[in-house]
């Protein structure tokens, strides 16, 4: 994103006199054009930064409303909501400096487009294991959308038994004069999934204590212990399917004419 702040022919000698402190007086012009000129560049970097962060909400919210809407079509058409529920979350400025310290890059436009790919998240909670990837592929299916990268973490998990289907994708933003494409990451994972992750992650950012590597090992276990479970689940879910008749299509469209003044969400 090319910044949009240029500088015009004005100097430091162009202000009014009367509006300055009586101490800038004594320093000598060219230092305080030097100075004027650069506050007013590093101001410009800072509305584009600023910009910057409203665009990469925008395409959160686009993600977010990609999601809600699958999610409502899902409930109308098979009662039921494989989403059970949507986080979202901005990077801050302090772990996008920190992010481009680790890779020595400085903190500018450039960089942050370059190199950081999440800085908007979208998490989806999904009940089931199979509604991940059911979800997962209706979004990659919409032709707006525009697949980066894909790491499934569910299938080959992390060392530490962290399990989730990562996406980074492109999404299109229209402002009122171009329409840019921003990347959003996309995290799925079951409900099982997120607590172990939550609890993963405090004890990730907890500096050393006696008995740290014991509760990492536990934990590894219980990873193991959640994904088998939630196997399990969506088995039973999946037999219970089997067991309960088939409607037939005359049924199936009574139950959606009944449906027809129910509230959409």
């Amino acid at each position: 994103m090319k910044n949009q702040h240029q500088d015009k022919d004005i100097s430091f000698d162009d202000l009014d006199e009367a509006v300055l402190p009586t101490a800038l007086a004594t320093i000598p012009s060219s230092v305080m054009n030097a100075l004027y000129h650069q506050t007013k560049k590093m101001m410009g970097r800072m509305v584009d930064y600023k910009e910057l962060r409203m665009i990469y909400a925008c395409a959160m919210k686009e993600i977010k409303t990609k999601f809600d809407i699958l999610n409502t079509e899902f409930n109308l058409q098979y009662h039921r909501n494989p989403i059970s529920s949507i986080q979202t979350r901005l990077k801050s400025t302090a772990s996008i400096v920190e992010k481009l310290a680790k890779l020595h890059q400085s903190v500018d436009i450039e960089h942050i487009d370059e190199h950081i790919h999440d800085i908007a998240g979208v998490r989806v909670i999904c009940s089931y294991i199979d509604d991940v990837y059911l979800v997962a592929e209706a979004l990659l299916k919409q032709d707006d959308i525009t697949l980066v990268t894909r790491k499934d973490y569910i299938a080959e998990p992390k060392e530490n038994g962290y399990r989730s289907l990562h996406l980074i994708v492109k999404v299109p933003v229209f402002l009122s004069e171009r329409r840019l494409e921003m990347e959003v990451e996309v995290q799925l994972r079951t409900i099982a999934m997120d607590f172990w992750a939550s609890l993963e992650h405090q004890l990730h950012y907890k500096t050393d204590f006696d008995g740290k590597d014991a509760l990492v090992d536990e934990l590894r276990r219980c990873a193991e212990t959640i994904s088998q479970t939630d196997n399990e689940i969506m088995q039973i879910r999946s037999k219970m399917e089997e067991l309960i008749d088939i409607p037939t299509e005359d049924e199936i469209l009574f139950e959606r004419i009944r449906k027809l003044d129910t509230p959409i969400e």
